[in-house]
């Protein structure tokens, strides 16, 4: 199913470079509408916006109608989805953007400055794939630790969550063949892969802000333990399908 298709213009900057937005959607329907009228500045500026639905039953693809270049159907697992969406992409830049985060102002052109900053030094190398910081927009001091502790954690290590916004080089996506296939930290896995494979990630520290409802919904205290034992497990070789069960044991996300 497509929609709109991607008019070509040219968006300006980064020489010409254009984005192409993937998002994957399963019951999104609350916050798509408003999410999806954020990024039409983009599309009006030549970059391509690419929704991937998972198997809704709340009505989500139908909100997408008119709002993203292309819709498309694929295997429920936003590893599924979002190599779906890249495979279909046409951009030079692919973006992951999950339905409940909003870019910062100027985002785009953020993403592609740092694409196309020199290396720093003669031993360095050109960052080829990144994410951002990253801002909860839950009310509270706690969330100013959790977001303030995974922007650090993420900055000192390399590795970036979907809520960080990863983007990559259209290329080198395809190059390392895609999302690996597994069911939960596939944000993980990619971010290892691409920095064996490309070097270190560019970091824009100009944060995108992300939904907090995990948190308010389950605990936050509650869930960052959760959260932390998943990656410790996963770092330690757990089957990340006994994971995804795991952090999907309660009903919703």
């Amino acid at each position: 199913m497509k929609t709109n298709q991607y008019n070509g213009a040219d968006p300006g900057g980064s020489a010409g470079a254009r984005l192409s937005i993937v998002m994957p959607v399963l019951d999104e329907a609350a916050v798509l509408p408003r999410t999806l009228r954020r990024l039409q500045g983009l599309r009006a500026a030549g970059h391509e916006l690419i929704c991937v639905d998972g198997g809704s039953t709340d009505g989500s693809l139908e909100r997408c109608l008119g709002l993203a270049d292309h819709l498309l159907r694929a295997p429920r697992g936003r590893a599924s989805q979002m190599n779906a969406g890249a495979e279909a992409a046409r951009g030079d830049v692919l973006l992951f953007l999950h339905a409940d985060t909003v870019l910062p102002q100027h985002g785009a052109h953020r993403v592609l400055a740092a694409l196309t900053r020199p290396a720093t030094s003669p031993v360095t190398r050109r960052a080829r794939w990144g994410f951002f910081a990253v801002r909860l927009d839950g009310r509270g001091a706690a969330f100013r630790v959790i977001e303030r502790a995974m922007s650090l954690r993420s900055r000192l290590t390399g590795i970036g969550t979907g809520d960080q916004c990863l983007f990559v080089e259209r290329a080198l996506f395809q190059q390392v063949g895609g999302f690996p296939p597994i069911a939960l930290m596939e944000d993980v896995a990619l971010c290892r892969i691409l920095r064996r494979a490309a070097g270190a990630p560019a970091w824009i520290d100009t944060p995108v802000t992300s939904s907090a409802r995990y948190w308010e919904r389950h605990g936050i205290w509650r869930s960052v333990l959760r959260m932390w034992s998943l990656r410790a497990a996963y770092a330690l070789g757990a089957d990340p399908a006994r994971l995804h069960a795991r952090y999907y044991k309660d009903p919703g996300r």
